[in-house]
């Protein structure tokens, strides 16, 4: 096992059993009250009482299971996420799925585990539970005598008393009349005090009189003697024992409630429900008997509709040789046929009434035997709800998160519970009646989990609480909007601007670079912004100095109360401090990582697999101040630079907007960067893409140089030279050009690219190669790095440290992007070619400049 799940197992079912041990005595409480009745009064041992509630806490296990499993889960990913551990876990390449994996299988055991319990452990406690309320409804409740009232509590007496001191028990003025004769008032005994003692087996009661009176009358009434007689008797101190029966609870030996349907495990329910499924069928069979062979019935070919046909007659006409000869005689026939109409009418409500009270078990006993697996899977299904809520959520509180967990637990035990009364009254199978909750809960969590592992935001409450946020600054910006400066360049920039227009915010002014001479023809080029903002009719500054006087009058002239900034220069201290609320900035990766120039190229080019968008409020330093808000994007294995480059613009447009809300209402937290390095994790520059970056260095891994043409695609483009064998035996090749660098120490990185630049310009049978996309390959024949494989039609693959990379997407120098197919087409004898080597990552990495620099 690997120590990742070590981890998620016990990050898993530590909170499972914590949180099943809580749900389990939170329903045994309230079993417990619901029996409250029945527990008060008896005087029962403190034993009994626990033994009554553990049994009605396994009870309680079918509904405890799936809500631990749903919570628990619920709580592990979002305790995950919200401490930023699933998103180190994905950022090394690890799916939701591959986390998701040993978690699921503990939910496996769980479900199995649950039917065991459903199956064995539930009925039999059902079972004990019913023993021991019966046991309990026969103890008689404890003898209280209260004072100044008769008292008829104990069987075959009546008890008076007047007062009683507290701290002895002892009694005053006593009346007690014996009627256990069953002869009336015909004894009673009168005292001045008493005590009251209970034997410890409680089947009899001691009462110690003193200083009273017996009073008993004979009547011994005869025929010819109608005298009557009273017996009266003093004492100073009198016993009186009264015995007592089913005060002391007796626990019975065996239980007793086998039979009913609860109680009974999955086979004893399919034994049962087949002697029923009998005994109706054989009910049934009695009473069409007894239709068939009743009296009215003596023609039964009345009941063949074929015969009835051919025959031309009625139910009700006689025949053969039965004919009415008289009215008083048809008059006979009908009396006698109601007769027998009401005879049939009765055995068919017979039949009605006897089988109403089969069916009635065979429904139940049928939603027993599904209930059993139904409660099972139930864990499983609300698995795969609770893992993906925390995921997409990541927090794993009892706050947000455990609300919308418990919401559908409601809906699955409102429709478990409709089903299963559906399913008894046999308006529905009882398949369909016990499944109806898994047919609700199995596409939510289908659903549920796609979004999870497409690292969708379905329940993030920080989105929901930014809509809110966006509504409310709606209504107030109708009163009073706050106005925007926003400044940027390339194409990145627009999407934000598009975006902040499109939502109704108040942009006074765009600030953009000047215009600037490029191509062949040196014509004047306008930037991405500058277009967009002519073509909306934006106030529109293009400064060749910030700190241009002019240029700072006009800013202030705007009366911007916020500057956005979104891939623009490095602005002055006497810029960004210039709006009440600040100046922040929209940098195309999560923040501390890839500060620079480059984020998106440095993210594909590392191979990394997260990535996103930060907004930050700016300060003296590039790229280090206060992070507002980040939002992250999966990079997928196919992401090219310029891919990335748009669901970033799309992502980072909707960060602004919700910055700007944030910002507007005072409602942002900014955090250092450093908070968001975890331990000894490295930082990630990402400075301007330099020529030695570009140039192809096929000694590299496959993996590196694939990652290094998606992550300068489609610009500025890698590229290699193809240059023939044969000048590679001449010595003037690219390549003999980087290895006479190599070989001497005081020739710096960029001295061997001029070498490189020179042998290019003299190599007149050398071409340039632009490479925008190509495919890794391990399957072609091993090679040196930078030979040429091809079968000269499909593929052209160029080797590797390890393997080869097959490029599909390719420009040569001075014509068209093409693929690999158009280009074999007009590439004759590619195998005769070679690939330069480029410089290799150390070398550009001692000449790049340090992040601080």
């Amino acid at each position: 096992m690997r120590k990742l799940d070590r981890f998620i197992l016990k990050s898993f079912v530590g909170p499972f059993f914590a949180i099943l041990l809580i749900v389990v005595f939170i329903l045994a409480m309230q079993f417990l009250w619901l029996y409250i009745d029945e527990l008060v009064g008896k005087g029962l041992e403190f034993r009994v009482i626990m033994e009554f509630l553990m049994w009605g806490s396994i009870q309680t296990l079918p509904l405890a299971l799936p809500l631990a499993t749903l919570l628990s889960s619920m709580m592990t990913l979002g305790g995950m996420g919200e401490n930023f551990e699933l998103t180190a876990i994905k950022a090394s390449g690890i799916s939701l799925a591959r986390v998701l994996a040993p978690m699921f299988a503990v939910g496996i055991l769980i479900t199995v585990g649950a039917y065991f319990v459903g199956d064995r452990l539930v009925p039999y406690s059902i079972n004990q539970i019913y023993t021991m309320r019966d046991d309990i409804g026969r103890t008689k409740s404890e003898i209280k005598i209260p004072t100044g009232t008769f008292y008829d509590g104990i069987e075959g007496y009546i008890l008076r008393v007047d007062r009683r001191d507290k701290k002895t028990g002892m009694m005053y003025n006593i009346q007690v009349y014996d009627h256990s004769a069953e002869r009336g008032n015909t004894r009673l005994t009168v005292a001045d005090s008493g005590l009251l003692k209970m034997s410890k087996s409680k089947d009899y009661l001691t009462f110690q009189l003193f200083n009273g009176t017996n009073y008993q009358e004979e009547n011994t009434r005869r025929y010819q003697d109608t005298t009557l007689a009273m017996r009266r008797i003093h004492f100073r101190r009198q016993e009186l024992v009264i015995p007592l029966e089913n005060y002391s609870y007796q626990q019975s030996d065996s239980a007793r409630f086998g039979e009913q349907v609860r109680s009974m495990r999955l086979r004893d329910l399919r034994h049962g429900r087949d002697s029923l499924s009998r005994l109706n069928d054989e009910g049934l069979k009695k009473r069409v008997y007894q239709f068939l062979n009743s009296t009215g019935l003596d023609y039964r070919r009345q009941l063949d509709t074929t015969w009835r046909e051919k025959a031309g007659k009625g139910v009700m006409e006689p025949l053969g040789d039965s004919q009415w000869k008289t009215p008083r005689d048809k008059r006979t026939a009908y009396d006698n046929a109601e007769k027998d109409a009401a005879l049939y009418e009765q055995i068919a409500r017979n039949q009605i009434m006897e089988s109403r009270d089969y069916i009635h078990l065979i429904y139940r006993t049928d939603v027993e035997i599904w209930k059993k697996f139904a409660q099972a899977l139930a864990c499983l299904l609300l698995f795969f709800i609770g893992a993906p809520i925390g995921a997409i959520i990541k927090k794993g509180g009892l706050g947000t998160p455990a609300v919308i967990s418990m919401l559908f637990f409601i809906l699955y035990w409102v429709v478990d519970i409709m089903g299963e009364r559906l399913a008894n009254n046999g308006a529905t199978t009882a398949f369909i009646g016990k499944f109806a909750s898994a047919f609700v809960l199995a596409p939510i969590g289908v659903f549920l989990t796609v979004k999870a592992v497409q690292d969708s935001s379905v329940f993030n409450v920080d989105l929901f609480k930014s809509g809110f946020r966006r509504v409310k600054s709606k209504f107030f910006r109708m009163f009073r909007k706050t106005r925007i400066v926003y400044m940027g360049t390339p194409e990145f920039s627009v999407g934000p601007l598009d975006a902040l227009i499109r939502n109704g915010y108040k942009v006074v002014g765009v600030v953009t670079v000047p215009d600037k001479p490029s191509g062949r023809g040196l014509k004047m080029n306008e930037s991405a912004v500058k277009r967009y903002a002519v073509e909306k009719g934006l106030p529109l500054l293009q400064p060749e100095k910030l700190k241009d006087e002019q240029f700072l009058m006009d800013l202030i002239g705007w009366k911007a109360d916020l500057f956005v900034v979104v891939g623009f220069r490095m602005l002055p201290e006497v810029v960004w401090s210039m709006p009440k609320r600040g100046t922040f900035n929209l940098h195309a990766a999560l923040l501390p990582q890839y500060r620079g120039a480059a984020p998106i190229n440095w993210a594909v080019i590392n191979g990394e697999n997260i990535t996103g968008v930060t907004t930050f409020m700016i300060d003296k330093k590039i790229d280090t101040g206060g992070i507002i808000l980040r939002s992250e994007c999966r990079i997928e294995p196919t992401d090219t630079a310029g891919t990335l480059h748009d669901k970033l613009m799309e992502l980072g447009s909707q960060l602004v907007l919700e910055t700007v809300e944030g910002l507007v209402q005072d409602n942002v937290e900014l955090r250092v960067q450093r908070s968001f390095i975890q331990g000894s994790e490295l930082l990630h520059p990402a400075p301007k893409l330099t020529r030695e970056l570009q140039h192809i260095d096929w000694r590299d891994t496959t993996r590196h140089i694939y990652n290094l043409i998606r992550g300068l695609s489609p610009y500025p483009c890698a590229f290699t030279e193809l240059v023939p064998k044969s000048s590679m035996a001449e010595g003037i090749t690219l390549s003999s050009a980087n290895n006479k660098a190599d070989a001497t120490e005081s020739v710096t990185p960029s001295a061997a690219n001029n070498k490189v630049n020179a042998t290019e310009r003299v190599s007149p049978a050398g071409m340039q190669l632009k490479v925008y996309f190509g495919e890794m390959r391990y399957d072609l024949p091993k090679a040196e790095p930078g030979t040429v494989l091809s079968d000269g039609k499909t593929y052209f693959a160029i080797a590797t440290a390890d393997g080869a990379i097959a490029i599909t997407d390719l420009q040569l120098a001075g014509k068209k992007r093409m693929d690999v197919k158009s280009f074999l087409l007009g590439f004759r004898n590619p195998t005769a070619y070679v690939a330069t080597q480029g410089t290799s990552k150390a070398e550009i990495a001692k000449a790049a400049p340090k992040e601080d620099e």
